[in-house]
């Protein structure tokens, strides 16, 4: 397990972490607090077995769970020629077998959970911990919590829940609550901060969660052991950023590990239209978000193909954010219409012989877009996060059983409606 400190992004003060910080508690602006691992170089386990576990010198995790898995890097042949690119390099997190890719969620997802819940020790394994997701994180988190036995409280959006597909029944130790129909992401976020003020409730912690973003770094860990070196662009579809802020703390620590080259792959993350809230500030040259209407949110969240990536509120504008990981990498943001997805998808399945979730798909058409506006050139080492897929071959050979919510809250529920509610619900 890799031995390290946490460091205050915006300061660099580097100081212990208690078991579950989250932010550095003599900070005085808002900032990522990231872990700075003891080993510079490297170790990757050879042991297949491992999962993501193999790269456990660069993860904050107390113990390795059951049923590990990992993403899986190659290099394209059939989309790449249709693309004309000669060093595509496809980082595959889901269901095929065929490469040896064996996430059952079907998503990327399971390298935060598999992750997190490795943190978990000592006083914060008797807590119950709450996570809200869009979806496939939440997917992710009650697999390896009901095959761990680790108490988990979920928080979805009642429109999200047809995402909450498992394939066997899940330990009770399992539990979801939902925000109404019409209600969004953001809606979850708060639902599930009102319930860990309640005592016994632990908040996972999303972004700042060093576990979290370490987990999900896997991705980049898998593409540059496996190439060689650190690629030239980074692609890949967000929700909140995350996934690309893991990147790129990823590839600052290859440049420290020194093996890899010395160079920082160009982040080129993507966005659906409608829901556009980073793409907007980003294109105004803004830190800060742009103001968002709640209600208009929520009307362009359900019109995405993809609605895993509707984050209202996402770690964009603090120290060690996405917007710092942009500009530090040159990167950009790209905006996809439903329409560029949904041919990309079809796309990468006719090519590649793999179904691929559509927030993948929108990062494959941000990729298409790139090439379209000499972005990116034919040349270039390029790594395509596919952040999900295999869900239709999965479902073919698997039984399917799904999670029903214990209490649906409407839309504006209060402090007090949680409160009454969990309570009953605690007791049950």
């Amino acid at each position: 397990m890799g031995k390290y400190q946490l460091m205050n992004v915006a300061d660099g003060r580097r100081f212990e972490d208690q078991g579950w910080t989250l932010d550095d508690p003599q900070g005085n602006t808002p900032s990522m607090v990231r872990a700075m691992y003891e080993n510079k170089q490297l170790h990757v386990a050879t042991d297949e077995r491992l999962g993501l576990y193999k790269f456990a010198d660069w993860m904050p995790v107390k113990r390795m769970l059951e049923h590990p898995s990992c993403p899986v890097t190659y290099k394209s042949e059939k989309l790449a020629k249709h693309l004309r690119l000669n060093n595509l390099y496809i980082t595959f997190s889901g269901w095929w077998p065929k490469i040896g890719a064996q996430m059952s969620t079907c998503s990327f997802k399971e390298t935060e959970a598999y992750s997190v819940c490795a943190r978990l020790s000592g006083e914060y394994k008797e807590k119950v911990l709450v996570v809200a997701s869009a979806g496939n994180t939440a997917r992710a988190f009650a697999k390896v919590c009901s095959d761990n036995g680790i108490k988990l409280l979920l928080c979805v959006p009642q429109d999200n829940i047809g995402a909450l597909w498992f394939d066997k029944p899940l330990n009770p130790c399992v539990k979801l609550i939902t925000t109404a129909s019409g209600s969004d992401y953001f809606d979850a976020i708060q639902l599930s901060n009102y319930v860990c003020e309640l005592p016994g409730f632990l908040a996972e912690g999303g972004a700042k969660n060093i576990a979290r973003r370490d987990g999900m770094s896997t991705t980049m860990m898998s593409a540059v052991t496996f190439i060689g070196q650190i690629p030239d662009f980074y692609f890949q579809a967000v929700g909140s950023g995350t996934g690309a802020i893991a990147a790129w703390e990823a590839n600052l620590r290859f440049l420290e590990d020194g093996r890899f080259g010395q160079k920082k792959a160009k982040l080129y993350v993507s966005q659906n239209k409608p829901f556009v809230p980073m793409y907007d500030a980003w294109r105004a040259d803004s830190r800060a978000l742009l103001p968002y209407d709640p209600d208009q949110a929520r009307k362009d969240a359900a019109e995405i193909c993809a609605p895993v990536l509707s984050n209202r509120k996402p770690p964009y504008s603090l120290a060690g954010g996405l917007y710092d990981a942009l500009k530090d990498t040159d990167g950009d943001i790209l905006a996809v219409s439903n329409e560029e997805a949904n041919a990309a998808k079809q796309l990468f399945e006719a090519t590649e012989g793999i179904d691929i979730y559509h927030a993948a798909a929108v990062a494959l058409a941000s990729l298409i877009q790139a090439i379209h506006n000499n972005k990116v050139q034919a040349d270039d080492i390029i790594m395509l996060n596919i952040t999900g897929g295999g869900e239709k071959h999965f479902m073919e050979t698997h039984e399917i059983h799904r999670l029903q919510p214990s209490h649906i809250f409407p839309i504006g529920f209060t402090k007090a409606d949680v409160g009454k509610v969990m309570e009953g619900l605690m007791k049950n």
